[in-house]
């Protein structure tokens, strides 16, 4: 099961106690998924547009719950006045009247990530989005995020409006918002485990690099001292620098601070470096003399 589905899952068990939360949520998933049939003789049918039957479940269980609604049963005329009038045009935002406390626009934002969002695993990556089918829909889910704090942008997609969240933080509290607090927590440690792992990542990277940058450096030092031994000679060097070739010679993997304490007297990293620079300086000296 995707992270996605398993966030819906936990939004579908949250049934808020009070009834304008229950109206706001309703609202939400008829606004944006919803559907109405009238048969000939003024009755009539509603419907969801989606193959999430988590979806369709809480979408019934409000309808019964707020409007005694049985979606079993033709609807009549008189219900879906009642209905009209409390929830209004379906082909619209919703009302503002039905949320203006902030437990409805949580309820609200409930509903709307239920019938048209989706969410990515958050081991691979942060986002979070909702596919509006109208501009005015996606203006008012990022106004009532707005309100929470929550800055969500809009994407224009073919003929879609699309909201969407691409920062961790962001989409924890949209979580929060819509208290799927399980979901929450999980992202969160989901979230953590992946920092970790880039953290351990760009770590061994950076001390691959500095391996490599070693290496490397130990291998153009020990080429330039062959090529002071070949051609110019050991007991032409001052002492110091004598002893400091025959040392990496010998200790060619060995780092700096190493040399140093094999020399006689010790020196510190920075003599070492000091010295093993003036072996290729004298080296490209005489490579210069030589072309």
């Amino acid at each position: 099961m995707s992270f996605s589905s398993e966030v819906k899952q936990e939004l579908e068990k949250h049934i808020s106690p009070a009834r304008h939360c229950q109206i706001a949520e309703l609202a939400a998933i008829l606004h944006f998924c919803g559907q109405y049939g009238r048969a000939s003789d003024a009755r009539y049918t509603i419907g969801f547009q989606t193959e999430n039957e988590t979806i369709i479940r809480k979408g019934f269980t409000l309808l019964k719950k707020t409007f005694n609604i049985n979606t079993d049963n033709w609807i009549s005329e008189e219900k879906m006045q009642e209905l009209n009038q409390k929830i209004g045009d379906i082909e619209k935002p919703v009302s503002s009247l039905l949320l203006k406390l902030p437990c409805c626009r949580r309820a609200f934002l409930r509903g709307a990530f239920l019938s048209v969002g989706s969410i990515s695993d958050p081991s691979k990556g942060y986002h979070l989005e909702f596919v509006c089918t109208r501009q005015d829909k996606a203006e008012q889910l990022c106004e009532v995020m707005r309100g929470f704090d929550i800055e969500a942008k809009i994407v224009k997609r073919k003929k879609y409006s699309v909201v969407y969240l691409k920062e961790g933080a962001g989409i924890v509290d949209l979580l929060n918002v819509c208290e799927a607090h399980v979901s929450l927590m999980n992202f969160e440690n989901l979230r953590i485990l992946k920092d970790v792992r880039n953290s351990i990542n760009r770590r061994v990277n950076c001390e691959a690099a500095n391996i490599n940058k070693t290496v490397c450096a130990a291998s153009r030092q020990i080429h330039d001292i062959e090529f002071l031994r070949e051609h110019y000679g050991f007991e032409r060097l001052p002492d110091a620098l004598a002893q400091m070739a025959e040392v990496r010679l010998e200790n060619p993997d060995v780092a700096l601070k190493e040399l140093g304490e094999l020399l006689d007297p010790p020196v510190g990293k920075s003599g070492v470096n000091h010295r093993l620079r003036k072996l290729s300086e004298l080296a490209q000296t005489i490579r210069n003399q030589k072309s």
